[in-house]
Order: C-alpha cells, then sequence, then structure tokens
C-alpha cells in the first residue's frame, strides 16, 4: 500500500512539474516575442499611394528597427507635419550629399544614378517629367537641394539628417515640401518577406 501511495505522489509531482515546465516555455516565448516585436521588427501597414508601384495602400509589411537606413532604403518615420501620423518614403540622400535632379535623372555628389523602382511609372507618363519641384503651374524637372524652400537653400544634407522621396512622385510629400527628415527619428526600414521590394 505504500508503494502505491508512493507512485502516486511521484507521478502528481511529475505532473506539476510538466504543467510547469510549459508555463515557463509559455511565459518566455510571450516574453522574447514582444521584446522582438517592440526592439527589433515591427508589422506596419502603408496607407496611400506616394509609394506606388513599389507598396500600395493596405499592403503589409515589417520594418527593422535594429539597423539604420542606407540609400534607396524605404523607411517609416513621423509625418513632422501632421500629428499620430506615420510616413513612408525612400531614402535618397544621406548626410553630406549633394542631390540634383536634371529632366528625371537623379545625381548624387555628381555620380548619376538609375532609379529602377520608377521604370514603370516612366513608362507610363504620356509628356513631361516625374520627378520634378513645383515651384509654378509646371513642375520644374531641374532642380537641387538649394533650390527646394523646404530645404532653406542647404546645399548639402545636413548632418543627422535624410533626403527622402516617395515612389509616386506626381503626388508624395516628400522632402521637396516637408524638408529634411531627422535620422534619429527614423521608426525602422521597411523589410518585406514578398515580392515587392524586388523590385
Amino acid at each position: 500500500m505504500d508503494s502505491e501511495t508512493n507512485e502516486t505522489k511521484k507521478t502528481g509531482r511529475g505532473k506539476g512539474k510538466a504543467i510547469w515546465g510549459w508555463v515557463q516555455v509559455i511565459l518566455v516565448a510571450v516574453i522574447l516575442s514582444m521584446a522582438l516585436r517592440y526592439f527589433v521588427i515591427s508589422p506596419v501597414t502603408v496607407f496611400g499611394d506616394s509609394m506606388y508601384p513599389t507598396l500600395h495602400d493596405g499592403e503589409h509589411l515589417f520594418i527593422n528597427k535594429v539597423t539604420g537606413p542606407d540609400r534607396f532604403d524605404i523607411i517609416v518615420f513621423p509625418a513632422p507635419d501632421e500629428k499620430d501620423t506615420e510616413y513612408i518614403k525612400r531614402v535618397i540622400g544621406l548626410p553630406g550629399d549633394t542631390v540634383e535632379y536634371k529632366q528625371d535623372q537623379l545625381y548624387i555628389n555628381g555620380k548619376k544614378y538609375d532609379e529602377p523602382y520608377l521604370d514603370e511609372a516612366k513608362k507610363d507618363l504620356s509628356n513631361g517629367y516625374l520627378t520634378t519641384l513645383n515651384d509654378g503651374a509646371q513642375g520644374n524637372p531641374n532642380f537641387s537641394l538649394a533650390t527646394i524652400p523646404a530645404c532653406g537653400g542647404a546645399t548639402k544634407v545636413p548632418e543627422g539628417k535624410l533626403f527622402v522621396l516617395g515612389d509616386n512622385r506626381p503626388i508624395s510629400k516628400d522632402s521637396r515640401y516637408i524638408g529634411f527628415i531627422d535620422e534619429d527619428k527614423v521608426l525602422g526600414k521597411v523589410i518585406s518577406f514578398g515580392k515587392s521590394l524586388q523590385k
């Protein structure tokens, strides 16, 4: 009889340990997933068409909060001109860069850069230019940082700042209108597990 009671006690304690073990595993998993979401990766949803055709209104993406942005990365940052709003744009100019457009051609520090993510929109353009500075009835296709009023006459991207543009240039509210973005306010750069960013 005593051996049966001991076996029952052992089995009861064994089940309790097993349950406690699973509770610990679940708690650790929940804590790690919360930390991962808060410090490393977060989901975002695209609202609007300023990044079309690269990104679409309503598209769900993730942002990497660990690594800083590089040239041509797509980033998310708080809108400097709208409370409780975030913008998603492409980094064109990094600190110290000169940025200039000449008839839809990008030049950074005097070097010509292709923008393959704009090819589709350029094909669909019936006349005129895609990237312009709206300084009158017709957009000016020839401009530099110094000629953009929102950039305050700067000839180079200031230290700690970024120059950003949306891929849907005719409608995007970007550095041409809101000026430079604070690098330390960037919430993260977009990462994709699908086909969106493989253009």
